[in-house]
């Protein structure tokens, strides 16, 4: 893993990065004003996608997140691969993408996420799911579909 920086979620909604500079971590964390936060790999694929899913989860403002989610070519494809790898099954329902964990039985047994996007139903089934967000060691999306 090459640590670059960190997203950290603003108590504003505001999904911020800060370069990595050797205590950026600990500011973060000691800050009343972060809510959650996410070490930053440009060559880890999970690892953006975690971010995108969790922040939106918690409320980042959503323009940031789509901003987010172009400029690191998270599509609504390739949210498919993400989810094969965390452990998240996708699906349609109508007009809306679903996404479900594993030991999904049926929607009045098992939770489900909706959304336009497979990130925006990604991302509810995470706050379904009771992601709270954090600032090291909380349980991520990824923890919470097993």
């Amino acid at each position: 893993m090459a640590l670059i920086g960190w997203y950290y979620l603003h108590t504003n909604g505001e999904l911020i990065y800060k370069r990595e500079l050797g205590d950026t971590a600990a500011d973060i964390r000691e800050s009343d004003f972060a809510r959650a936060m996410w070490p930053v790999d440009d060559d880890d694929r999970e690892m953006a996608w975690t971010i995108l899913v969790e922040a939106l989860a918690l409320d980042a403002r959503n323009d940031r997140i789509k901003e987010l989610a172009v400029k690191w070519n998270c599509t609504n494809d390739d949210a498919i691969h993400y989810a094969n790898r965390v452990g998240c099954i996708l699906g349609k329902d109508g007009n809306q993408y679903t996404a479900t964990r594993k030991d999904f039985i049926d929607l009045h047994d098992s939770l489900a996420g909706f959304g336009d996007t497979r990130l925006d139903a990604m991302a509810d089934l995470c706050k379904r799911l009771g992601y709270k967000g954090g600032k090291m060691w909380n349980a991520g999306f990824k923890d919470l579909l097993k």
